[in-house]
């Protein structure tokens, strides 16, 4: 299909429609001022992820595709005689629980949501319960969460974790508590996702099967000074055994990069491949170095894959820091991937010191040219202790320190060839333009078996923001997706089969072409 070339004025001739965003979705829970608990209950602790406001652009969706698995690891973590509880307030539950008064309360703190971390620690402490802050916001800022928190656990919390609730019984707690991510992965125990409310998620099996990445990206948080995160993995087995027990078609691995290490990937898609479920997954363009890798994925369940392409200048990715193959390479890589039944959904970051007032029709275009499923965009965005911070910072180029705004869907810095209006409203007008019926229909798979769960999937993802607040209230989120996912499985074990039949080479014994199947998810 032909794609047509987009002027690079239409962003700025283009009317931005109003953005529907129910009050819910932009403002916390009201906590109560006047409500005193009756009790504290010894050995009880309680897990928070604090709310942050939803970006009206994007897909409600996404902020319930899976639970955090750092908090679920840190209950994994808890002793078996202390009482262990989760809450998220993104899922519209209302405030949390308070009634026992937990002897604990644990909160994770990211830079978007440290307000509302430090109100909800306020809350409970001056209650009586004992607050610890964790998180990658107390590891980059420890100065200014301390007058918040009872104690500070910096790095790895899984780790810490049970030292804290040793100390708290014992009365020695202390102010801070540090750990770098340097300990043997397989060592750590398994989350606990049987505390989550599993009718909230569109599944609850989160995977992380290695942690850090081979890229060291200048606006990264991998990138945060004093953060040490060397690559570990995990071991096949624990993987399977995790996937196949929890009873879930569909899991999310939330890996900064599964592919960093080829040879792990390929040894855990082989492994994965008896149990005949399905799979995303966050990789590098360069996991397409080896073709033959990417079947592997696609053999052992991969539906789609995460990639951060972030732009499609080579200047801009050399200035980030950011090991990538050539953008010329881009489509030719994407094509492998479709090959192979995997869908791409894209991130790209716009703000870059080399982008000017075209490269929001560039992008939409070279999208569109090569069909990819979605696409994911972020404002450009300095993380406090990254080097892109340090730079923006020493050029005079921030904006401000409103940290609520550093969550990539607000301009908080000068850009140097756009004014910060024009990156506002380019922003915006490429999550108009690649939610547009018209964008969806001209991206949707050759293979036409593949045309109705790709729009299903489109539509139920991409233009459904009423219904996904319905079904979040409402805990309906995985009893309407669970059909999809389902029958999305289904019909890639069909796939497999097909793509199982074909050799390397395109060759089949049985005439069938290695066509795309779209896989809905």
């Amino acid at each position: 299909m032909k794609t047509r070339a987009i002027d690079p004025e239409l962003p700025f001739r283009t009317r931005l429609r109003p953005r529907w965003m129910p009050k819910e979705m932009v403002e916390p829970p009201a906590l109560d001022e006047i409500i005193r608990p009756r009790s504290i209950e010894a050995k009880y602790a309680l897990l928070l992820n604090p709310f942050y406001p939803k970006d009206p652009h994007a897909s409600f969706g996404k902020h319930v595709l899976t639970p955090s698995l750092a908090l679920t690891s840190i209950a994994g973590a808890t002793p078996p005689d202390w009482r262990v509880e989760y809450w998220d307030e993104n899922l519209l539950h209302g405030p949390p629980p308070c009634d026992p008064l937990p002897q604990v309360v644990g909160i994770t703190v990211h830079l978007t949501f440290a307000r509302r971390a430090y109100e909800l620690a306020q809350w409970y402490r001056a209650r009586g319960a004992t607050v610890i802050l964790g998180g990658l916001h107390v590891l980059s800022n420890p100065e200014e969460a301390a007058p918040h928190a009872d104690a500070l656990a910096i790095g790895e919390g899984v780790q810490l974790w049970p030292q804290i609730l040793s100390d708290v019984t014992h009365r020695r707690l202390r102010r801070e508590y540090r750990v770098m991510y340097e300990n043997n992965y397989r060592d750590d125990p398994a989350p606990r996702r049987s505390l989550v409310p599993s009718r909230s998620f569109l599944t609850t099996t989160s995977l992380i099967a290695t942690r850090g990445c081979h890229n060291r990206c200048g606006f990264c948080y991998l990138s945060t000074e004093g953060l040490r995160m060397p690559y570990r993995v995990r071991d096949v087995e624990q993987i399977v055994t995790e996937f196949a027990g929890n009873g879930e078609p569909y899991a999310v691995f939330i890996d900064n990069n599964l592919g960093s290490r080829p040879e792990y990937l390929k040894a855990l898609c082989r492994g994965l491949r008896s149990i005949k479920k399905i799979w995303s997954a966050a990789v590098t363009l360069d996991v397409t170095d080896n073709p033959s890798l990417v079947r592997e994925m696609a053999l052992a369940g991969c539906t789609g894959v995460f990639i951060g392409f972030e732009s499609l200048s080579d200047s801009n990715l050399s200035h980030a820091r950011k090991r990538a193959p050539r953008t010329d390479d881009y489509a030719r890589r994407v094509r492998i991937l479709h090959d192979n039944g995997i869908q791409v959904n894209g991130s790209f970051v716009l703000g870059f010191d080399d982008d000017h007032r075209d490269v929001f029709a560039l992008t939409a275009e070279w999208i569109e040219a090569n069909r990819l499923e979605c696409a994911t965009f972020h404002i450009l965005t300095p993380y406090p202790g990254t080097p892109l911070f340090r730079q923006l910072e020493g050029e005079g180029r921030l904006l401000h320190r409103d940290w609520s705004k550093y969550d990539t869907s607000h301009v908080v810095f000068r850009p140097r060839h756009l004014s910060p209006e024009e990156l506002a409203h380019g922003y915006g007008w490429m999550y108009q333009r690649l939610f547009s019926h018209a964008s969806i229909w001209h991206r949707r798979p050759e293979d036409g078996r593949s045309v109705a769960p790709y729009l299903a999937m489109s539509y139920l993802y991409k233009r459904s923001n009423r219904i996904w607040h319905l079904l979040i209230k409402h805990d309906l989120v995985h009893a309407a997706w669970h059909p999809l996912v389902e029958w999305t499985r289904r019909r890639h074990l069909q796939f497999r089969a097909r793509l199982a039949s074909v050799d390397e080479v395109g060759n089949s014994a049985f005439g069938v072409p290695a066509n795309v199947i779209s896989a809905g998810v």
